[in-house]
């Protein structure tokens, strides 16, 4: 079935010739930038090597310094503007991308809906995270299921939940008493009467550093002497930075580069990956991807949310069915520091948390 994908797209423009920059230049770049060989990247890039040295040297010109540098013998590595461009490519893409699949979520339910195709809507609002963007993409072959996946901060998602514009919630809760914090913002929302649970996976949150450490940074108290990126407030990650630093006695004010903030994990991975910070903080598959150290921090559940009775939605057996079969543990298994040994169970919240039900009952009068 047909889908509607929206992606970022450069313009670079000369005023005087009107020539435009090919967006294929960023694939070669990027190809480069992984094989270290021209000949290699124009076959991964689809191109012709003629066509790729070209593309090479007509852009060269167009910015007026070289992208590439060409040593015999030796292969070919970008130069400084040719990295540079890589990255701000790279970085616009994560900051992005989140909101274009929200709105391709959107114009794709109104265009089926316009060619009466009419499977069951599941509307799913979801703190952004690698195992729930995989979700899409495993239920397109089922034909009982269409899912709306918005993105939205874990707050704002179960704000949705309880307004009834979604039927599930995604967020995501540190283990053990460094959940507590998260737990009673999430708590004005969750009814433990009304809600229920899913496991969908356990994943590690740590710190993005530049490769090989080269500030030798080994913990939260080595973040006061480095440039730092954080993550927008409101979102699960600065939930748990704050309550790390908090359990640590580190003032936020000490952090330089506590105030900058970006979107996703993997634009906070990009900037570090760029040389603009020392350090962020996030999930591990944006640290493999942009090849960076991590050093984690925190476990952490990320559950869906959703009302007793909504568990007997066809198409959320459909879904837990998925959740529970051997395709999506499959997905899970290649995110460096995600697993799935629970997905697709269902719970409460005093078994998810039993520290939190002892914490309640000893205060109970």
């Amino acid at each position: 079935m047909s889908q509607i994908e929206i992606r970022p797209a450069w313009m670079f423009r000369d005023t005087v010739s009107g020539r435009h920059l090919d967006p294929r230049l960023f694939v070669l770049l990027e190809a480069i930038h992984e094989c270290g060989k021209l000949t290699l990247a124009a076959r991964r890039a689809g191109l012709s090597y003629r066509h790729a040295w070209n593309t090479i040297g007509r852009w060269s010109d167009f910015f007026g310094t070289p992208l590439v540098l060409m040593e015999k013998g030796r292969g070919a590595k970008l130069a400084p503007l040719g990295e540079k461009l890589l990255w701000a490519q790279a970085r616009a893409r994560a900051r992005l991308s989140p909101q274009l699949e929200n709105l391709a979520s959107e114009l794709n339910l109104e265009i089926k809906r316009a060619l009466a195709q009419g499977s069951a809507v599941l509307r799913l609002h979801a703190s952004y995270g690698y195992a729930v963007a995989e979700l899409p993409d495993l239920l397109r072959e089922q034909p009982d299921i269409e899912l709306d996946l918005q993105y939205l901060p874990a707050a704002d998602a179960l704000a949705s939940l309880t307004r009834g514009d979604c039927d599930l919630a995604g967020i995501h809760v540190p283990e053990g008493t460094l959940g507590t914090r998260a737990l009673e913002l999430y708590g004005q929302w969750i009814d433990r009467r009304v809600y229920r649970l899913v496991y969908l996976v356990r994943r590690q949150q740590g710190l993005f550093l530049q490769p090989g450490n080269p500030r030798r940074i080994r913990g939260l108290a080595d973040l006061r002497r480095v440039r730092f990126v954080n993550r927008n407030r409101g979102s699960g990650t600065r939930l748990l930075l704050d309550t790390l630093l908090e359990q640590s006695d580190i003032d936020p004010g000490s952090i330089d580069g506590y105030a900058n903030e970006e979107y996703t994990h993997a634009a906070v991975a990009a900037y570090v990956a760029s040389g603009m910070a020392d350090a962020g903080m996030g999930v591990e598959p944006p640290a493999r991807q942009f090849k960076l150290d991590f050093l984690p921090l925190a476990a952490e559940r990320y559950f869906l949310v959703a009302r007793n009775e909504t568990f007997d939605f066809p198409a959320v057996h459909a879904l837990l069915a998925q959740l529970r079969g051997p395709e999506f543990r499959a997905r899970v298994a290649r995110l460096p520091g995600y697993s799935a040994e629970r997905s697709g169970e269902t719970t409460s919240m005093e078994a998810a948390f039993p520290w939190l039900a002892a914490r309640r009952r000893r205060r109970a009068p």
